[in-house]
Order: C-alpha cells, then sequence, then structure tokens
C-alpha cells in the first residue's frame, strides 16, 4: 500500500508525439491540484506506463511543476501504445486513489481513455477522465478554428529555419526543395510558404478537383522555377507538405523508384524516407531531361519542431487548458475534452460530437475557399496560359500550367 493512498490523487499521462506546450499543460495542472489539496503524478509510457507492472512514475510537487512550464519536449516519457480492453486492469488506480485521469494528446489517446472510463466504471471505479488535445499539424477540428496547442511554436520555428533557407536561396541564387511535417492537412506548409514568401507551395487540399502524383508535384515545382527564370529571378523555394505522400497511391510510390521499407502490411513506411530528397531527386530528372539548367537542394524539417519551446501564444494557450481541466473537473464532467475559443472561455467536447458515423475524426484542412488561401495562392509565381509564347524551350507548356495542373478554374 501507498503511503500516499489517503489523498485523492490526480494521474497525468501524454500520447502520442511531442508537440511545444505540453510541459505547460503538466505544469498548470499539477500547480492548480496541488493547490487544492490533491496528490500529482505523472506516469511515463502513457498507457504503457499505467498498466506495466512496476508503472514508473513522477511525484510532482511545486518546485517541479514550476521549473518546467516553459520547457520544449515533456517531462513525462511518451508512448503511442494503445492498449486492447483485455490489457486493462485497476491495480494503478486502486494502488493510487486515483479520481481523475488526464490524457494529453491525439484522438487515438482521447478515445483509449473513453474505453477505459467505461471499463473502470464496470469495476467499481468512480475515474473521471479529461483530455487535452495536442498535435502540431492543426488537424482537430476545434471550435472557432481555433489552433491546437504547440502549431503555433512549431510554426514559429520552421519560419525561422525557412527564412533561412530562402536567405541562402538567394544569397546562392539556387533552389531548395523544402518537406515539412503534417500527415493529413497542410496546416504548417501553408504558415511557412506564406510567412516566408516562398514562391510555391504544395499541401494535400491543393488536390480536391485531381487525383495527385509525383509528377503532377514535380511540374508545380518546375514551373514556378521556370515562371521566376521569366521574371529575372534566379532562385526560390518550395514547401511540400507531408501529407501529400499519404495521398499518393501507394502502386505509384512503389513504382517510383524510391527504395522504401515495408510494413507487416506490405504498406510504404514512409517515415523512413526523406522526402525533401525524393522529390528533389525527381524535380532534377526531369529538368535534365528538359536541358533545363536549376539548381536545387533538399531540405527535410520535421522533428526540430516538435520539442522546440513554446511561444507565448501556446504558454498561455496551454495554460488555460491545464486550469480549464480543474474547472470541467469541479463541474462534474468527464469523458469530455477540454477547449477553448477565441474568447478565452473554457467549454467541453466530446467524441461523440466529432467523429463521423465510422467513429473517426475529420482532419481540419486548410480552408481553400478562404480569401487567405485565395489570396495566398494568387500571389505565388507559377506559369499561365499567358506565359507560353515566353518559354519556347518547352515543347508541353500546358504540362506546367498551375491551374491545368490542378484543374482549378481561372
Amino acid at each position: 500500500m501507498n503511503e500516499h493512498t489517503p489523498f485523492k490523487s490526480v494521474a497525468i499521462i501524454c500520447g502520442g508525439g511531442p508537440a511545444p506546450g505540453i510541459n505547460a499543460v503538466i505544469s498548470s495542472v499539477a500547480k492548480i491540484f496541488l493547490k487544492s489539496g490533491y496528490r500529482v503524478i505523472g506516469v511515463h509510457e502513457g498507457y504503457k506506463g499505467i498498466f506495466s507492472d512496476s508503472p514508473q512514475i513522477k511525484e510532482f510537487n511545486f518546485d517541479h511543476a514550476d521549473r518546467i512550464f516553459s520547457r520544449g519536449g515533456s517531462t513525462l516519457i511518451m508512448s503511442r501504445n494503445k492498449p486492447k480492453d483485455d490489457q486493462f486492469n485497476v491495480k494503478f488506480f486502486v494502488d493510487n486513489n486515483v479520481k481523475l485521469l488526464i490524457t494529453i494528446g491525439g484522438d487515438d489517446t482521447a478515445s483509449t481513455a473513453n474505453r477505459l472510463s467505461k471499463f473502470l466504471k464496470q469495476k467499481g471505479l468512480d475515474v473521471s477522465n479529461i483530455h487535452v488535445p495536442k498535435t502540431i499539424d492543426n488537424d482537430l477540428p476545434l471550435p472557432d478554428r481555433n489552433p491546437t496547442f504547440g502549431f503555433h511554436s512549431a510554426k514559429d520555428e520552421a519560419v525561422k529555419i525557412g527564412n533561412t533557407i530562402y536567405e541562402d536561396a538567394r544569397t546562392s541564387q539556387n533552389w531548395f526543395v523544402t518537406s515539412i511535417m503534417g500527415r493529413t492537412a497542410g496546416h504548417l506548409a501553408f504558415g511557412v510558404a506564406t510567412a516566408c514568401h516562398f514562391p510555391m507551395m504544395i499541401i494535400p487540399e491543393m488536390f480536391s478537383h485531381t487525383k495527385p502524383t509525383l509528377d503532377k508535384i514535380v511540374n508545380l515545382i518546375i514551373s514556378s522555377m521556370v515562371k521566376r527564370q521569366l521574371l529575372g529571378i534566379n532562385y526560390g523555394a518550395v514547401v511540400v507538405s507531408e501529407g501529400v505522400f499519404h495521398i499518393l497511391d501507394e502502386e505509384e510510390l512503389k513504382n517510383s523508384g524510391i527504395q522504401f521499407t515495408y510494413d507487416d502490411h506490405g504498406h510504404p513506411e514512409l517515415g523512413n524516407i526523406s522526402k525533401s530528397t525524393v522529390i528533389n531527386v525527381l524535380v532534377q530528372q526531369r529538368l535534365k531531361v528538359l536541358n533545363i539548367s536549376i539548381k536545387s537542394r533538399p531540405v527535410e524539417i520535421g522533428y526540430e519542431l516538435r520539442c522546440c519551446r513554446p511561444i507565448g501564444f501556446d504558454l498561455t494557450l496551454c495554460t488555460l487548458l491545464g486550469l480549464g481541466v480543474k474547472k470541467l473537473y469541479d463541474n462534474g464532467l468527464s469523458s469530455c475534452i477540454v477547449s477553448t475559443n477565441s474568447n478565452g472561455d473554457i467549454t467541453p467536447m466530446f467524441l461523440k460530437d466529432l467523429e463521423d458515423e465510422n467513429g473517426k475524426i475529420k482532419p481540419r484542412l486548410v480552408d481553400m475557399t478562404s480569401e487567405i488561401a485565395r489570396l495566398c495562392f494568387q500571389n505565388l509565381h507559377y506559369l499561365t496560359e499567358a506565359d507560353y509564347d515566353q518559354v519556347p524551350n518547352l515543347k508541353s507548356p500546358h504540362e506546367f500550367d498551375f491551374h491545368k495542373i490542378l484543374e482549378w478554374k481561372v
């Protein structure tokens, strides 16, 4: 029996991958619950840790909570473990007199928490659960189109890199082909391209009227390169969202000549390749066939974003979400997600309100009909029909026409 068992406890776990601001959430939760007389324990390795024979825990006091709030990364080791129902047990919750489980993660972490809450209730335990959503991809459908925590910090870090890349391109008079994280949505790529004045961006949302292919991606990049040559600009940078790869047909990927490793189900493991290198090689091969001399180099922007220090926006947001957990718990709510709007009001969300008929959460995408999207895409550099006569070296200029590639109406 743990000597702290008589005290009511709250437990915190972190699932999925890192996002700037996790420590601010943990710190805020710890401080507010310690102030109310609760024992606050963090569990390393998420659900895997909770259901292990010997959970590795972090006992929080004010001193530790106060030291971590502005740091990047997570003071609690994270895990993508997703236990099945038959792996659940009550030992950790009974031994530590846990009254509230606070989960920080994505929709998988939240849905597992929902299953776990039902299991504990069936076993006669009164354990609430409140989930704090996080992702640098900004693809959760939060109310008022509010950003997910970590997104703005990751974007800020990526913009620093993007600005340096663009300055290098101008200084050395060449091109950089950049790829950036974003599994389903292009928010990060869009943010970097617009903030850094890149002449071309490629995000999944662009392909709403046509099937995406590697050829189309390559042609969009070359369209920008050639257009800039016409303008007397011999440098540039393009950012390609990782999400574009996830909407390509697997057969095309397998037939592309890229050396993939494959998972147990025979699917290409996209996480093991450099997307920027792949695209840059294909661009250089195509330029050679076209007899166009343009230098380009690949840059991958990925893991360096996830554990950067959170900027002020996320520090405020994460502090509010942490305090919001206490508010929802005090109001007797459970199995819910803490959220806030642009006024800073705390409101609960429930998975059932976000899930479709198949139990999946539809990702929030870049709104291509929004004015910001329309204006930013109009400001990119690319070939159009008006340029055909100026590019006699291109035998089929329509293949590099931005609007024709994407089948957009002008």
